[in-house]
């Protein structure tokens, strides 16, 4: 292999390294945007109470979700009126 040959392959390498990376960064400039994030959120809150097959609410998680909530608040009035 020439010396011409070798300095060609390099640049071609550096090329396409550089391209690799340029995409990279794009990708990453993507995921990391507060609106990508954002949708990916609620996208992941969707999952948890619409059931993705027929699209109607998961009444099971919800339900999940409200028992929780009263419970925490519960436990926190109950202990407000200890405290006193």
């Amino acid at each position: 292999m020439t010396k011409v040959d070798r300095q060609s392959s390099l640049e071609h390498e550096i090329e396409a390294t550089r391209e690799r990376l340029a995409g990279t960064i794009d990708h990453l400039l993507y995921r990391s945007s507060p609106k990508t994030i954002a949708q990916r959120q609620i996208a992941a809150v969707k999952a948890t109470y619409v059931d993705p097959l027929t699209g109607q609410p998961n009444t099971a998680n919800i339900l999940k979700t409200v028992g929780v909530v009263t419970g925490v608040v519960g436990l926190m009035v109950a202990l407000r009126k200890l405290s006193r």
